[in-house]
């Protein structure tokens, strides 16, 4: 080769293998994130053929880790914690403790030092986020009393890994690895630690709170779109970077501080959205890299250790779990929910063990170990659910047999209404001048925030995406008189209305688009009609040109209307 392309290469088989593989794992009903960890180990040294740039790809990992804090921090909501702190305060605690000490223990037993144990085991205490909401999701639990203590549960244990990703470096040499204090005695470390995170804290709280929002609010009111997901990646990376080089604190807090002030501007939404497809991309490179650290011979040559491991998460943590909501007087109900949700590991975890491994403080097996534990956790997590699944629904069914016979009420009591499938910008002002002319509506949307917004306006607003059926189902759409469709997803809007014409072949459904090809894309799969959206833009702008002077026409005449696009 004329020039070096290993991080091309790195970038094509990542993404292509990760696809496959993530697409693979989706099909078996299993996490996408199986499929990644899987493409990391095929690309990695480990197993034969293609071997990616290890130097690359820790670095792109690095890229991966502060977006995917940028991410944690973007949706951190305050709200929700609060709102179950009695219970989520204390358990999170409670069963970080636990199965921190369970690590601890099976450390000590290989011979680790009290350092790479203490990592190992904090490192199995932390349920990934992308898994854990997924489930809740598929269930429609995540509304629920038990929904909302499992997500308060994982805010506290998210916060409680991002002071940790803090202290660590800064205990590197108590913990035995990479003594980086310059000869200061622990006090003393932990002291200029704190007072750098103290001065970063308390700079993004008196400046970034005004000036992050201040700085996006002028680049919307540029108009440029690209200038906007620029602006949102610049100042993630940005604060990440710049903590990191001017307060010595981790990318990982800096991240997290630039999302969680950003989601107080009334810009958080849009950045979220418009940044998602970047750290998405980032958060699968993140995954792929870590499994290149992974070697699979540690599953043949250490089985006892990786079940060990395995238990640890599966068993160990959710029982803990269990009995601490037990103990607060739960039902048992919710506290199997709550265990089943915390039955794997996932983001946080390999944060940990990269950080403990690149400090010298972890091992190389207790990298290895984390791994395969979080690859079989997170493949055996849906099955407990399945199993929680069947013994809930013969709980209802002992709970129903003892109940007077009564008829099962929908979970919404409306009729002849029309579904309104998203409550963005359009969708909103659509629902406003709608319900100011009495039309009943059943919103459906994906953001939680954004369903709050439209409950608070007196909707009946169901959460969740509209292709899932049991989310479609909820809205009712055999009671329906008509559809609509205000997100731009035309691909996703198609699947769905071929589906809500089968269910209901009398339904009117209208639908938005951005070009002619989306327009014949919505009607050929069942819409009634589909609005080009800038299309009627310049109809109405044409409308008010030819109604003020000078292009106003004389009373004898008036201006022909466009035809409305076929």
């Amino acid at each position: 080769m004329p020039h070096d392309i290993s991080l091309i290469s790195m970038l094509c088989v990542g993404f292509v293998l990760a696809f496959v593989l993530g697409l693979i794992a989706q099909r078996l009903r299993l996490s996408p994130l199986v499929g990644y960890l899987v493409a990391g180990i095929v690309a990695g040294p480990y197993t034969p053929g293609f071997v990616a740039d290890q130097a690359l790809a820790s670095q792109l990992a690095e890229i991966g880790v502060i977006l995917l804090m940028f991410g944690v921090g973007l949706h951190f909501s305050l709200r929700d914690l609060m709102s179950v702190k009695a219970i989520a305060l204390p358990g999170a605690i409670a069963q970080i403790a636990v199965a921190t000490l369970l690590g601890l223990g099976l450390g000590e037993y290989l011979g680790w030092t009290h350092g790479a144990s203490l990592m190992f085991g904090l490192a199995l205490s932390v349920a990934s986020t992308v898994v854990l909401l997924r489930a809740l999701e598929d269930r429609r639990l995540i509304e629920s009393e038990r929904g909302r203590i499992t997500v308060g549960w994982l805010i506290v244990e998210d916060l409680a890994m991002v002071l940790a990703l803090v202290l660590i470096p800064a205990l590197s040499g108590a913990l035995g690895g990479q003594d980086a204090d310059g000869g200061r005695s622990l006090s003393g470390t932990l002291l200029v630690t704190l007072l750098k995170v103290g001065a970063f804290v308390a700079l993004m709280l008196l400046v970034g709170r005004r000036v992050i929002p201040w700085i996006l609010e002028r680049v919307a009111g540029t108009g440029s779109r690209e200038l906007f997901t620029l602006g949102v990646l610049a100042i993630a990376m940005g604060v990440a970077f710049g903590a990191a080089e001017l307060f010595g604190v981790s990318f990982a807090l800096g991240a997290f501080f630039a999302g969680m002030l950003l989601n107080e501007s009334e810009f958080s939404h849009k950045a979220a959205a418009d940044s998602l497809p970047l750290r998405d991309a980032f958060a699968v490179l993140f995954f792929v890299s870590v499994g290149m650290l992974f070697d699979p011979a540690i599953v043949l040559e250490r089985p006892l250790e990786v079940l060990a491991t395995f238990f640890i998460i599966v068993f160990g943590k959710s029982a803990a779990a269990w009995a601490i909501v037990r103990l607060f007087g739960k039902p048992n109900s919710t506290a199997l929910t709550i265990s089943a949700s915390l039955a794997q590991i996932g983001e946080f975890s390999f944060i940990l063990a990269g950080l403990g491994l690149s400090l010298e403080i972890l091992p190389a097996d207790g990298h290895a170990l984390i791994i395969a534990g979080a690859l079989l956790s997170i493949v055996v997590n849906p099955f407990i659910f399945t199993l929680l699944d069947r013994w809930q629904a013969r709980e209802d069914a002992r709970a129903a047999a003892l109940r007077p016979p009564e008829p099962e009420a929908p979970p919404l009591d409306i009729e002849g209404h029309a579904i309104l499938v998203g409550y963005g910008r359009v969708g909103s002002q659509l629902a406003g001048l709608l319900q100011a002319r009495g039309v009943p509506l059943v919103v459906v949307e994906e953001d939680p925030d954004l369903v709050a917004r439209a409950r608070e306006a007196g909707l009946l607003a169901v959460r969740g995406n509209v292709a899932s059926e049991k989310v479609l189902a909820e809205a009712l759409p055999e009671r329906a008189k008509m559809a609509i469709f205000a997100i731009p997803r035309a691909l996703e809007a198609g699947e769905t209305i071929a589906r809500l014409r089968e269910i209901n072949p009398e339904l009117s459904i209208l639908a938005r688009a951005h070009s002619d090809g989306e327009v014949k894309h919505l009607l050929a799969h069942g819409a009634d009609a589909a609005v080009l959206a800038e299309r009627e833009l310049a109809y109405s702008l044409s409308e008010m040109v030819m109604s003020t002077p000078p292009y106003r026409p004389a009373r004898t005449g008036a201006a022909p209307k466009p035809a409305a696009p076929g």
